[in-house]
């Protein structure tokens, strides 16, 4: 499959190997469309630190965004009376009990968010994450994602908490060039009625987009340049559009799809990106902290297709973690177990500028 080229419409932090990145000094000025930016804080780990030092390590880091894979209570506690906004997922084992039974959504909110409601701040509940559409899973989808809905509306929360999934380009049927962005045609019936419901909940759709694994599968059709934010040249002329980098280029796929199946008016937020530091194809240190850093910057600018607006993005992943499989899994992280940094990444940056992570 061939690749997308962007313009990129951010400033880039290019590569300067083995040297500490630095953020240009206009960044740290207040402007109109700072980007939210987040991180996923995994737990699948068995040396990771404690939950109350995980959200200090985001304040401490200016990171303003979380997202939780499942409702951990050690990291809902530890959340308790912080500023940062959460996105809580409903795991993918616990989807077909809510989807068949109203008591246990309500269960399931009562439980773990209208219980902590008043000192967490709840941004979006994810029902499920990379539902596979052969998955038996799938049918169980809409339902549970309308009785959770059910549950926050009744507690008067709507407008607060915004219920969505999250999925993968992997849908796409089409995805080249990005303007013909389309759905596959089997997964129609499973994606419109929850675009339809999205669309009249005014909730954004979740992506979780990762140019790494496209650069990992097609090597010899993908550059690394394109892959890692540091291209110059055009790679893709589509129309009007120019396209610099993969990342944009998956976001614009999407955005073409939803807007060929009705979904136009929909945002899209990136639930996750990011690179892995070993145990791959290209998954270095240096390219890990490149790309990281080059998308922390990206992401305020837009895309081709949608310029000017910030792409709200949640890092993956906050922590290496040792107990996932296979051995590129564990090797995502932004920081070691011990809290250190693994490469100078700089996200010490101004609150203006939210910076979220995600937990799984």
């Amino acid at each position: 499959m061939a690749m997308l080229k962007l313009k990129s419409t951010s400033p880039r932090i290019n590569d300067v190997h083995g040297s500490a990145t630095s953020w240009p000094a206009n960044d740290l000025q207040p402007t109109p469309n700072k980007a939210q930016k987040g991180a996923c804080y995994g737990r699948l780990g068995n040396n990771l630190p404690p939950a109350e030092e995980v959200v200090e390590l985001y304040i401490q880091n200016n990171f303003q965004r979380m997202r939780l894979y499942d409702p951990n209570l050690a990291a809902l506690q530890a959340l308790s009376g912080s500023d940062i906004e959460l996105m809580l997922g409903v795991p993918n084992d616990a989807v077909q009990d809510i989807a068949t039974s109203q008591d246990t959504a309500n269960s399931w909110v009562k439980n773990y968010v209208t219980n902590y409601s008043s000192n967490v701040k709840f941004r979006y509940i994810v029902v499920a994450n990379n539902v596979n559409l052969s998955d038996s899973l799938a049918q169980f989808l809409l339902p549970a994602m309308k009785n959770i809905n059910n549950t926050i509306s009744a507690a008067g929360l709507d407008n607060q908490i915004k219920v969505s999934t999250a999925i993968n380009p992997g849908v796409l049927g089409i995805s080249y060039p990005p303007s013909k962005g389309s759905f596959l045609t089997e997964a129609r019936s499973f994606l419109d009625p929850i675009i339809s419901f999205l669309v009249e909940n005014r909730a954004p759709l979740l992506v979780n987009i990762h140019p790494y694994l496209v650069y990992r599968d097609m090597t010899q059709d993908t550059s690394l340049d394109h892959a890692l934010f540091t291209a110059n040249e055009v790679m893709v002329q589509d129309g009007q559009l120019e396209y610099r980098n993969l990342f944009d280029s998956m976001v614009d796929a999407v955005y073409s799809a939803l807007e060929d199946a009705g979904g136009g008016s929909l945002e899209i937020v990136v639930s996750e990106s990011g690179w892995p530091s070993a145990g791959g194809t290209g998954a270095t240190l240096d390219n890990a902290r490149i790309y990281n850093t080059n998308l922390i910057q990206h992401v305020k600018g837009g895309t081709p297709k949608r310029p000017g607006k910030a792409i709200e993005t949640y890092v993956f992943t906050m922590f290496d973690e040792n107990n996932k499989s296979p051995e590129l899994e564990k090797h995502w992280g932004l920081f070691l177990p011990n809290k250190q940094p693994k490469y100078p990444l700089l996200c010490r940056i101004p609150s203006t500028t939210q910076i979220v992570f995600s937990i799984d």
